[in-house]
């Protein structure tokens, strides 16, 4: 008896980042599922760079099928085409305007800065795009041996982000399967986003477990526990650094930022300076500007009001290298009321580094997390010791950390262990074998628990698999 289609991963299996998954269908048809970069403690520290190459078979992949374009899921993609690999790239629409840009920034970090070859590469990887509208069957391959097509739905993660379904049809054997790779799934009342509609059902499911073994604060307040934590440091008389990633995160909290100053009744935040100093998300932001159509009602209703969610009075973006040196200089030596928003999110490098390098010894200043901080990175550190007056290493440096350190977890673009039970339960037919991944260690183990315990009551047999146990 065959054993296909069969899950294999090359990353993303054990941990949060690095997500890449096989789907093989046959010993020579394959799709893969997402490309990315390695962070955080799930790099390797002894040798990054052969970590980066790619090292599996890439003869039999069809295509490969993006989720989203953060870079832990499509970083690799360089190394993915020199390897020798020449199939299309699927993903949304609105993934295919972001995911140019992402892969523009990884080649000049770690890749090469030389333009022509920056270019020549962009040319080919757009000559691959092939962007699918949400809910629309894409049929990949329709011969006598496989029908094989793939739907994208929206997965409320960040803007153009998708779930994926895979239905494989073996002709020999009238054999159908169906397939689901979560990608990354948002939670509700995300900001710009509207929140993922579980599908109608499935044989197999690869679930995201980030928050496996945790619930989010109400999201529904989270509004006004941001509001409270920079109240806090603007009485201190300080800055907030808000690390985030250049895509997503940037824009939700501009969205946000703008909804506390439209309500405002103090001159203190009528007049608070938002700042994003990252080109990148600047790019990105403008980019979330033209793409609209792909906002929700709520983001849709402010527009209509002739309200500008990413595009306010008190918005300023730092560009060059020369502007970023002297704000960094004026908000660490005035002590002027911001809120600078840079990246990179989990603190692993990028213009946010500066900031805290400056700012952390400073008890005047806040650091802000809202999103995930692997195991690992400093921003993990940052918000493991800070609380205790301890410190943390950045770019070899020893930083003391005297400023306040909080987290308001509500902003969190990932679901959390109810969202992602309410994803596979709320199936009118449910997966009777789901794959976890994209997930510690034990957010994995607790969800496979939650997951088995909801199976048993509601009367349905299923099988819960760690992908750190699953093939290599």
């Amino acid at each position: 008896m065959s054993d296909y289609p069969r899950l294999l991963h090359h990353g993303g299996a054990s941990g949060v980042t690095g997500s890449c998954h096989r789907l093989q269908i046959a010993a020579d048809r394959a799709l893969l599922v997402d490309c990315g970069l390695f962070q955080g403690q799930d790099a390797d520290p002894v040798d990054a760079f052969e970590q980066l190459q790619v090292r599996f078979p890439v003869e039999d992949v069809l295509a490969l099928v993006v989720t989203h374009v953060h870079i832990d899921h499509i970083g690799r993609l360089p190394y993915l085409l020199a390897a020798g690999w020449r199939g299309p790239i699927l993903c949304s629409v609105p993934s295919a305007r972001l995911l140019p840009l992402v892969i523009e920034d990884a080649l000049k970090i770690g890749f090469t800065r030389d333009r022509a070859l920056i270019e020549r590469f962009l040319g080919e990887v757009e000559s691959r795009l092939h962007p699918l509208p949400y809910r629309s069957w894409y049929t990949l391959v329709d011969d006598a041996r496989h029908r094989v097509r793939v739907r994208l739905k929206r997965a409320g993660h960040i803007l153009g982000s998708a779930y994926v379904e895979v239905d494989v049809q073996e002709r020999e054997r009238g054999r159908r399967e169906r397939v689901i790779f979560s990608g990354d799934l948002g939670a509700p009342y995300a900001p710009l986003l509207p929140a993922p509609k579980p599908p109608w059902g499935c044989d197999t499911l690869v679930l995201e477990s980030t928050y496996g073994d945790r619930e989010h604060e109400d999201r529904r307040q989270r509004r006004g526990r941001l509001k409270a934590a920079i109240d806090r440091a603007l009485e201190n008389g300080g800055s907030v650094v808000i690390p985030a990633f250049s895509i997503g995160r940037t824009q939700e909290l501009l969205y946000e930022l703008e909804t506390l100053i439209h309500a405002a009744g103090s001159r203190r935040w009528r007049e608070l300076e938002i700042i994003v100093d990252s080109p990148l998300a600047a790019r990105f932001t403008e980019v979330y500007r033209e793409l609209k159509p792909w906002w929700d009602a709520e983001a849709q209703g402010r527009l209509r009001a002739g309200r500008h969610p990413l595009s306010f009075d008190n918005l300023y973006t730092v560009n060059s290298h020369e502007e970023h040196e002297r704000t960094l200089t004026y908000l660490a030596d005035t002590g002027r009321p911001a809120v600078v928003i840079a990246a990179s999110g989990m603190v692993s490098g990028g213009r946010v580094v500066n900031y805290l390098k400056r700012m952390l010894g400073d008890p005047r200043h806040c650091v802000l997390f809202i999103g995930y901080q692997g195991s690992g990175t400093p921003g993990r550190d940052i918000q493991r010791f800070g609380a205790r007056g301890g410190w943390v290493e950045l770019e070899g440096e020893r930083i003391n950390i005297r400023a306040r350190v909080e987290t308001v977890s509500g902003y969190s673009a990932h679901a959390d262990r109810r969202n992602l039970l309410d994803f596979v339960r709320r199936m009118r037919h449910p997966p009777r074998h789901i794959r976890l991944v994209h997930g510690e260690a034990e957010a994995q183990r607790a969800l496979r628990e939650t997951l088995l315990a909801w199976a048993e009551e509601a009367g349905h047999t299923l099988e819960v698999s760690l992908g750190a146990g699953s093939d290599p």
